[in-house]
């Protein structure tokens, strides 16, 4: 090893002892060091551990008989995240932390990927685990986490658990050997957000920017996409967005799939970073199926991506709702920003050509914008089609103008 630390294992040993001692004897072959958390509440580990399930509670401000008395287990389960977070927090901060690795069913990968979950991006987070092929969103969040399906359940060592356990411990030493080894660019950041809808012009603006020595990021707007991206701008130093997939708004507030919650978008324009704003892909919502899309938009215009994904032409009121929305956030941001507006189409789908075309829907858009906006001189309005070379070329120009100010009111 290139430094010292421990992988943390946080496992239930009242039940899941014997899998823990297998994962640690792997992981210690391949020259890596374990630390066992026991987070059971019922039962004892058959075997002493580092860090006590008595340890975990009180950490998180409780005693264990306490967390056991509480007769409810999900309660008890948030009490012991609490705890096991704080447990892991202080090993990374002392620098003893080189990765977590959690195995378990429900309630064991509701608890191990909670940890994970307030790691930053880079920390090696394997989760084995039964959830593995269901949605697993919720436990993986925004995070680099992977998710390894056991297959069978992890209740005792077989030939098949053994087989995974031991990927799962080989995979966790290969990354902690290997972490550390990518830097991060001296160059400036610029992340921007899209979808394959408005590929073409992200595909545009990554060349230019990273032509012009700059480290582009590019988030995938399908819900997890744009919340990971709005948690990055706070944790790390952004030299400027270009939110180029706003559909993640229509779809929190009108029921779509890609959700990325109530704050998307709102980010860079709080922190102050140079923003530019497209409203691109909010002609339609995402749903599921095509028959699910028809159960709750009855009697709108569908265009059925591909057998599990159907877009739903927005309507005239939600884009004037979401443009109020847009321009809400506008009105209180702190740094420089501007929205363009692609009069000739929003997406790939709303084109001359395309299935969900709205010859008037991007202007109807940016009027509502200004209607609400403090300063709507900051809304340009450009005769192309988000695709268009075109448009790419006007956001490079409009945002170089908007980190030059920001780099003037900084001097």
């Amino acid at each position: 090893m290139d430094r010292p630390g421990v992988v943390l294992l946080p496992v239930t040993m009242d039940t899941k002892s014997a899998e823990a001692i297998y994962v640690r004897d792997c992981l210690k072959e391949a020259g890596v060091e374990c630390l066992i958390m026991d987070t059971g509440i019922r039962g004892q580990s058959p075997v002493p551990v580092s860090i006590t399930r008595d340890d975990v509670a009180r950490a998180g401000g409780r005693s264990l008989a306490e967390i056991q008395a509480m007769r409810h287990e999900g309660k008890a389960l948030n009490a012991m995240i609490e705890g096991a977070v704080k447990c892991a927090m202080d090993l990374y901060r002392k620098g003893s932390l080189l990765g977590i690795l959690g195995m378990g069913g429900s309630m064991g990968t509701t608890l191990g990927t909670a940890v994970m979950r307030a790691f930053p991006v880079g920390i090696p987070k394997v989760m084995i685990t039964t959830m593995a092929s269901r949605d697993t969103r919720a436990f993986v969040g925004t995070r680099d986490i992977l998710m390894l399906h056991s297959v069978c359940d992890i209740s005792g060592l077989n030939y098949v658990t053994k087989r995974v356990l031991r990927n799962g411990a080989m995979a966790m030493a290969g990354m902690v050997k290997g972490a550390g080894k990518i830097q991060k660019s001296p160059k400036p950041a610029v992340f921007i957000s899209t979808l394959g809808t408005s590929e073409a012009c992200a595909k545009e603006l990554k060349a230019h920017l990273e032509g012009n020595d700059r480290e582009v990021v590019i988030f995938h707007t399908v819900g997890a996409g744009g919340e990971a991206m709005e948690e990055m701008i706070q944790e790390e130093d952004v030299a400027a967005v270009l939110d180029l997939s706003l559909h993640e708004i229509g779809d929190h507030l009108f029921g779509g799939d890609y959700d990325a919650g109530p704050d998307r978008g709102a980010a860079a324009l709080k922190k102050g970073v140079p923003t530019v704003l497209v409203p691109g892909n909010t002609d339609f919502l995402v749903t599921g199926p095509v028959r699910t899309a028809e159960e709750r938009f009855p009697g709108r215009l569908y265009h059925q991506h591909n057998s599990a994904i159907t877009a739903v032409r927005t309507t005239r009121e939600e884009l004037e709702t979401l443009a109020g929305v847009v321009a809400d956030m506008c009105n209180k941001a702190r740094g420089p920003w501007a929205i363009l507006v692609p009069l000739k189409g929003l997406s790939a789908f709303d084109s001359e050509q395309g299935p969900l075309h709205d010859p008037e829907g991007p202007r109807f858009f940016s009027d509502a914008l200004k209607q609400r906006l403090e300063r709507p001189s900051l809304v340009h309005d450009l005769p192309h089609h988000i695709n268009d070379p075109e448009f790419a070329s006007a956001i490079i120009r409009i945002l170089e103008g908007l980190m030059a100010s920001k780099f003037e009111k900084c001097n």
